[in-house]
């Protein structure tokens, strides 16, 4: 029975978090943002850690002042477990809590513990008891039907969104080969463009000096300067089509992408930070 009640807290809280995040998140937008992680309207994190903080807190009779440590506790390693997991996990930093003073890595701070430990206060003294109430009216088997199914729901939406990243993962790591090349070939351009002007102007010197000789070394060479020109057309046309195509990987995203720039602005890519950044400006332009 405890391993159902938990299950239970972790739905509940899961989707009241997700719903003050998505309030918070229309208020400060002027627009509706599903704020989860996954499709559906849960936050994992949430039902992780406020149903930790009540399964272990709430059946024990806690002073204001403990109970209040206690949960500010659990709640910020669960954070900073969270947030460290799925940036090894994922490659990406969620949330950032570096321009915060007392911040571990980024993944937790200080204030928002603080306030996480007064809400977990609330939670567990006004909150929990009356949705507890609720849960022991309702018949258990009715229970067990819903926890399956909203546990194959959470499985393929997880498996859904896991997919999404590791195709947004792939399109970064496309990009970055691309520019990769784009890089190498404007150098190569850019020292072909030195040579030719370089040699440009000692020709020019030369030929106001030995014009007969420049003449007839000019036409012995027309064969090398004609491949020399249409090898900088061929670099000139793939530098053209390989910036195209990085343009065209910027311009389209997936709903999934969309929708996680949109829940996590503040997300970053450890290997593809640049290329994450063009795809949020695109995004956000539109």
């Amino acid at each position: 029975m405890q391993l159902y009640y938990f299950i239970l807290y972790f739905y509940i809280y899961g989707f009241l978090g997700w719903c003050t995040e998505v309030c918070y998140a229309t208020l400060r937008e002027k627009k509706f943002v599903n704020r989860g992680f996954l499709n559906g309207p849960i936050c994992p994190v949430y039902g992780i850690g406020v149903g930790v903080v009540v399964f272990l807190l709430a059946s024990r009779d806690w002073s204001l002042v403990s109970l209040y440590v206690v949960s500010t506790g659990l709640v910020t390693a669960i954070e900073g477990i969270t947030g460290y997991l799925m940036d090894k996990i994922f490659h990406h930093k969620w949330w950032d809590y570096s321009n915060q003073p007392l911040n571990i890595g980024g993944y937790v701070c200080l204030l928002f513990s603080l306030a996480w430990g007064i809400a977990c206060v609330l939670i567990v003294r006004v909150i929990h008891p009356v949705i507890y109430r609720g849960l022991t009216w309702a018949p258990v088997t009715l229970g067990i039907v819903i926890l399956v199914i909203f546990s194959a729901a959470l499985f393929a939406d997880v498996c859904t969104t896991t997919a999404g990243i590791m195709k947004l993962n792939k399109k970064l790591e496309t990009m970055e080969k691309i520019a990769v090349e784009l890089r190498e070939i404007s150098n190569l351009l850019g020292e072909n463009l030195h040579e030719n002007v370089m040699g440009t102007l000692e020709r020019s010197e030369e030929a106001r000096i030995h014009l007969d000789m420049a003449a007839s070394e000019l036409r012995e060479k027309w064969g090398t300067i004609s491949d020399e020109k249409k090898e900088w057309a061929e670099l000139k046309d793939k530098y053209a089509g390989l910036k195209n195509k990085y343009d065209e990987l910027s311009e389209r995203s997936s709903l999934i992408t969309r929708r996680l720039i949109g829940a996590f602005p503040r997300m970053e890519s450890r290997f593809y930070k640049d290329h994450l950044t063009e795809l949020k400006k695109y995004i956000w332009k539109k």
